[in-house]
């Protein structure tokens, strides 16, 4: 295997992996586009479109390395908007707010493992990433100046929320060495001589997805359960005394919703348990009900922290 080979099979991995995460977040609205390697004398952010949010990770152990991800500023909050269940919004502004610049760091944040998770599976191997980072690019300039380039890359293209989103992965000479060993290594056993399209690389590609959606369920999210909702004037907020009661929009007895990234896919019922922790006893999950004579168990019983 080749080095442009080897470089399009992490590309393709990658992207799979980034693609999934972002289907959970954005459901029905990511669109997989092309996995191509970098041409060395071209920089792959002189073709950006601005401003844009890009948010990059460096390896810290086992393979040296990085990933950027890069997104329009509208795309971003369209991002944001899809997580927390909200309305796309329908202007032209391209500044975040803290809100929404949270969101997307909390999107960043399980796209790049699962970047390396898919890395990890590539090479037969666990790799580590450093804690993502954020920056906001006004220009094409700030973007090529934001990130050293590398000897070697590959760059898969996406349109999310129906504006398009790029990942790049900066690859030094020594990690394709390490890369086309690898791969080499592992696909000794599965040579037939069959050719493209054979019995055995569709199997190397089985073994692949089966690997990867496995490093997949390893990746944490964010959970957390809704008591109920209400709005108050943003001016008055700062000025509530201490131990002021809002009222919310649901009673005591309602069902409480469990969020996954913004997305509610769970409701049940507020317990407490014999430790005296809140948890939540499901009720029902992704529009399955639990059987009503069913005891609590373990598999039904989700504990956690209630906000």
């Amino acid at each position: 295997m080749n080095a442009t080979d080897a470089l399009m099979r992490l590309g393709a991995s990658t992207a799979e992996a980034i693609a999934k995460v972002l289907d959970n977040l954005c459901p029905d609205q990511v669109e997989r586009g092309d996995v191509a390697a970098l041409n060395p004398d071209t920089n792959p952010f002189a073709t950006l479109e601005m401003p844009a949010v890009a948010v990059s990770v460096n390896y810290v152990d086992g393979v040296t390395g990085g990933n950027v991800f890069v997104m329009t500023a509208r795309g971003a909050r369209r991002i944001a908007a899809a997580m927390m269940g909200s309305a796309p919004p329908d202007d032209d502004e391209t500044e975040l707010t803290v809100l929404e610049l949270s969101a997307v760091a909390e999107a960043a944040n399980q796209m790049m493992a699962a970047a390396a998770s898919a890395t990890s599976v590539v090479l037969g191997q666990e790799v580590e990433i450093a804690p993502p980072e954020t920056k906001i690019l006004h220009s094409l300039a700030e973007a090529v100046e934001a990130f050293e380039t590398a000897p070697h890359g590959a760059r898969a293209t996406f349109r999310v929320c129906d504006e398009p989103c790029r990942l790049v992965q900066l690859v030094p000479n020594a990690f394709v060495v390490r890369m086309t060993r690898a791969l080499d290594e592992m696909g000794v056993e599965h040579v037939s001589g069959g050719g493209p399209g054979s019995i055995d690389e569709s199997r190397d590609s089985i073994d692949d997805g089966l690997a990867l959606e496995d490093a997949l369920r390893e990746i944490r999210v964010r959970v957390w359960a809704e008591l109920g909702r209400t709005r108050v004037p943003l001016g008055s907020a700062p000025e509530m005394p201490f131990g002021s009661v809002l009222e919310l929009d649901r009673k005591a007895e309602d069902p409480v919703d469990l969020y996954v990234n913004g997305l509610r896919f769970a409701s049940g019922r507020l317990v407490l348990t014999d430790e005296g922790e809140w948890a939540i006893r499901l009720a029902e999950v992704a529009g399955r009900e639990a059987p009503a004579t069913s005891p609590p168990t373990p598999e039904t019983m989700t504990e956690g922290a209630v906000p």
